[in-house]
């Protein structure tokens, strides 16, 4: 496995790729590894003859510093994952790498309306921030595919309107949510959990679970109060938004009807540490 450190040596690698006619896959990541990420991984070197991954915290997504230097950081362990998954190269930049001094100041990316709920909505900046990354990394290793994790659904709709609105030939690849036995969506974020609070988590997926039943017979905004007041309610735990939207929109929905694809997304945290997962109410056939 190459581990790749510059913008001219993953340019360089990925000529001689190309030039051989071999179909690329990519996984963009921002380490400290997980099951989840690996499952990923697992999918790109299975379907492409090449396989590139990218370790990069990247701080133009944060917007609060405190989360991105709070963020776990493992790059000699994920080496050691992504060797043993058999991937031909790891793109690991340092910041300034990516954003010299003295660039120009970055574009705006058009990503539509499903850029500006939500994630949007909470973390002023946060889209533009993924678009900007991925635009440089979509450009540098020119993949044929890029595999996302379900976990972040309102993320893999910003990069496909990202695609669209700057022409970019990708195909991205949305793969299954991976859990925790308990059911806990697994994430980076989870090394930060306090033993206590990891055991608390779990309650996010379960309370999905039974608000699915429970909307067989109940309204959107029934549905939606309950998932609340349930999290509400566990010491330590907060709601920050929980949304009921047209899956391929991101819009809410006020009734069960208006779409065949419907899903909840929903944001908790857990003391400080900041949550996210998501659940399907309703499934086109």
């Amino acid at each position: 496995m190459k581990i790749i450190r510059t913008l001219y040596d993953m340019t360089e690698f990925r000529i001689r790729q190309r030039d051989l006619g071999l179909s690329v896959g990519f996984v963009p990541t921002m380490g400290a590894l997980h099951e989840g990420h690996l499952s990923l991984v697992d999918k790109a070197v299975k379907e492409n003859q090449v396989t590139v991954v990218s370790l990069f915290v990247n701080p133009t997504q944060f917007n609060n510093p405190e989360d991105f230097e709070k963020y776990p950081r493992t790059e000699e362990e994920d080496f050691k994952k992504l060797a043993a998954a058999g991937v031909d190269a790891v793109f690991a930049p340092l910041a300034e790498e990516i954003y010299p001094e003295g660039a120009p100041e970055p574009k705006t990316y058009e990503l539509g309306s499903a850029a500006e709920v939500m994630e949007g909505k909470y973390r002023p900046g946060h889209f533009q921030g993924v678009a900007r990354i991925l635009d440089i990394l979509f450009r540098l290793v020119d993949p044929h595919r890029a595999y996302f994790g379900e976990k972040d659904f309102q993320q893999i709709a910003v990069v496909r309107n990202l695609l669209k609105s700057e022409g970019l030939k990708v195909e991205i690849v949305a793969c299954p949510i991976k859990r925790a036995p308990d059911g806990l969506a697994l994430s980076s974020r989870n090394t930060r959990l306090s033993d206590e609070q990891r055991k608390l988590a779990p309650e996010i997926y379960q309370t999905l679970k039974y608000s699915v039943e429970y909307s067989k017979d109940h309204s959107v905004m029934a549905t939606h109060d309950t998932v609340v007041e349930r999290l509400d309610a566990i010491p330590g735990m907060r709601v920050e938004y929980f949304e009921i939207v047209d899956a391929r929109t991101l819009q809410p929905v006020d009734e069960w009807s208006e779409s065949d694809w419907i899903v909840g997304c929903i944001t908790v945290f857990l003391g400080d540490v900041r949550l996210i997962d998501n659940i399907a109410y309703r499934l086109p056939n």
